[in-house]
């Protein structure tokens, strides 16, 4: 073997110090792990007392070196707090991951017309007000460091196609679609970029979970037996979506590799369902190669033949 082809690949994280909020389960502590594994230093955070620690000591049992506090993202405060924990503790702050979200109550079962106006106000501070509050903080820093530097948050699929049962949920993550942009636009003069992941498949089923519940580390997918010949995802694979499809995505644009990527929310881990319309045509599904068989009703074909 030759010693270029011997060397050890270069971290794509080398001497970054990432934040990233609600980081206590699902995503953010699946990304935890691997960008440290990439060689970042991370500081994770949750509004579940103990989850941020807890990771940050998995992070460092597998070699990496993390700090996790207490915060939660609908309070100035805490992501003021959180910034200048990072900065304090190591000197800077490279990323800063607005992570951190909350689904409707019932999850997806109570209809629009049913919604509570306390519960849009919940939903909207966390999924939107949490992602300005830190990107503020951290940006303002950045600003004033001068090396600029990278924000990043997490949206969803539901953002561009809206999930049944999800109205305000969906509301929040269009909403925090335009803050990527808007930032993006205004930041970009000081060398900070913007962007986004939105996923669809391979999310945490702690995300369904009361915030205590135990932290499963599985994606809804891998809950269920699986069979993609029985799912409407067009991506036919023998292994369910899992938390890290998403997390590599997230990886990629915190890394340097996407240092001319801003403004850009990405559909992550979605199978193949954004290539499609949204009109269900009674194809039969799994059971026929053919996309275009059953594109017309019966009765229509019919006449047609005729």
């Amino acid at each position: 073997m030759s010693e270029k082809s011997s060397a050890a690949r270069p971290l794509r994280m080398a001497d970054k110090v990432v934040v990233i909020t609600g980081s206590g389960s699902g995503l953010g502590r699946e990304s935890a792990l691997l960008f440290s594994a990439e060689g970042a230093t991370i500081c994770t955070s949750d509004k579940v007392p103990g989850r941020a620690q807890t990771v940050a000591k998995e992070v460092e049992a597998a070699g990496g070196n993390a700090t996790g506090i207490d915060a939660d993202v609908r309070n100035e405060a805490d992501m003021k707090a959180l910034v200048d924990v990072a900065v304090d503790t190591y000197g800077r702050i490279d990323v800063m991951w607005a992570n951190a979200g909350v689904p409707e109550p019932g999850f997806g079962m109570k209809s629009f017309a049913d919604s509570e106006l306390d519960d849009w106000h919940d939903i909207i501070a966390v999924n939107l007000t949490g992602i300005y509050l830190a990107w503020k903080h951290a940006a303002k820093w950045m600003i004033g460091n001068g090396n600029g530097g990278t924000l990043l948050a997490t949206t969803s699929a539901s953002a561009f196609n809206a999930y049944p049962g999800f109205p305000m949920y969906t509301a929040s993550k269009a909403g925090a679609n335009g803050l990527v942009r808007a930032a993006a636009l205004e930041l970009g003069k000081y060398g900070i970029r913007a962007n986004g992941l939105a996923p669809t498949h391979g999310m945490s089923v702690n995300f369904a979970m009361p915030p205590e519940a135990e932290v499963l580390g599985k994606s809804y997918e891998e809950m269920t037996p699986w069979n993609p010949d029985q799912r409407a995802m067009p991506l036919r694979l023998n292994r369910p979506p899992v938390i890290r499809d998403n997390a590599n995505l997230a990886l990629f644009l915190a890394s340097d590799e996407s240092a001319y990527m801003s403004g850009q929310v990405i559909q992550s881990a979605d199978g193949g369902n954004f290539a499609r319309t949204s009109i269900i045509f009674p194809t039969d599904l799994g059971q026929s190669d053919d996309l275009t068989a059953g594109v017309l009703p019966d009765e229509i074909r019919d006449q047609i033949d005729r």
